[in-house]
């Protein structure tokens, strides 16, 4: 955010707060919840997206219609085929899409499965410009609803924090996703220290950043420290893996080390070098992935020794790191 913009916000919430804080804290979720324009911006973020973009132009495109008339995207690739096969579903970060999560959905596609790739409230095709937790578990619910179980599903970034929260169940009222099994990649394992961040910069203070907490109770039923899943990756029941790079300067590597302790169903892949955006379609990680997923081979096929790659950490998209950490 330009330093001019930030002043001028952070001068409006100083007003604001003075006169009532609980005003002060509705107007900085609202804040906290836009999304970034969809829109490429950048010469390589513009050819990342038209690179995925094109993967994924044979896809099935579906609209996903969520309470209170948000809307959420989906597309499908290998669908209506006769028999059963594997369904997988696909979650991207904030600010992102579909599109830049291609290299993952085409490798999952290649296997012959069913791949459902979501673009959530706010990104990509689904319009609109306003995302909270709440509204993401809705629409991975909502593609249960509409395509069916889930072998199994994997997450980037506030993605992989989603699917997280919905496998365990945290939202009152909303269906778990189905899987029986998990891959969280560059994956939050909680978001009080979003808020945090947040009301730190815009000047909140400690009555509007209080009233800006008690917002998530009111729109998703469930206080701000409940979304706390270090722990929750165990409780599921399920085999997870748990990809980060030490090198992530937007999702510290701690929320991986938090997972890795969960318990022994959950398994920890060190993929340095890669950052917080590239890992998503580093060749390694996507083998690793895949590997996972198929579930029959022995442990020493997923290398736990980190991956040391001396390489620039490209950006496939450009946001500010607080709210790609989303």
């Amino acid at each position: 955010m330009a330093n001019f913009a930030l002043k001028v916000i952070r001068l409006g919430f100083s007003a604001l707060q003075a006169v009532s804080p609980r005003l002060a804290g509705r107007a900085a979720f609202l804040m906290f919840c836009r999304t970034p324009s969809p829109r490429p911006k950048g010469t390589k973020a513009k050819a990342a997206h038209a690179a995925g973009a094109a993967r994924l132009a044979g896809a099935e495109r579906f609209v996903l219609r969520l309470a209170g008339g948000a809307k959420a995207h989906a597309y499908r690739l290998n669908g209506g085929a006769i028999g059963r096969r594997k369904r997988y579903l696909v979650t991207h970060g904030w600010g992102s899409s579909a599109e830049y999560m291609a290299d993952l959905v085409s490798m999952l596609s290649a296997t012959d499965a069913e791949v459902i790739a979501l673009d959530f409230p706010g990104h990509g095709r689904a319009g609109e410009r306003f995302l909270h937790m709440g509204l993401a578990v809705e629409t991975i619910a909502a593609a249960g609803e509409r395509f069916g179980a889930f072998d199994a599903a994997i997450g980037h970034s506030f993605g992989g924090a989603a699917l997280m929260v919905s496998m365990a169940g945290l939202l009152p009222g909303v269906a778990p996703a189905t899987g029986e099994r998990l891959v969280l990649i560059g994956a939050p394992s909680e978001m009080a220290w979003l808020f945090t961040d947040f009301g730190r910069m815009v000047g909140l203070r400690a009555a509007a950043q209080a009233a800006l907490e008690n917002e998530v109770y009111r729109v998703a039923g469930r206080r701000l420290e409940d979304f706390d899943v270090g722990g929750a990756a165990s409780g599921i029941g399920r085999p997870v893996l748990v990809i980060h790079a030490e090198d992530d300067k937007e999702v510290s590597p701690a929320h991986a080390r938090r997972y890795g302790a969960a318990g022994e169903r959950v398994r920890l892949f060190w993929a340095n070098g890669f950052g917080h955006r590239r890992i998503i379609g580093a060749a390694p990680v996507l083998a690793a992935i895949e590997a996972f997923l198929e579930g029959d081979r022995n442990k020493e096929d997923i290398p736990a020794e980190s991956i040391k790659k001396d390489a620039e950490i490209i950006p496939f998209f450009e946001l500010p790191a607080r709210r790609a950490a989303l």
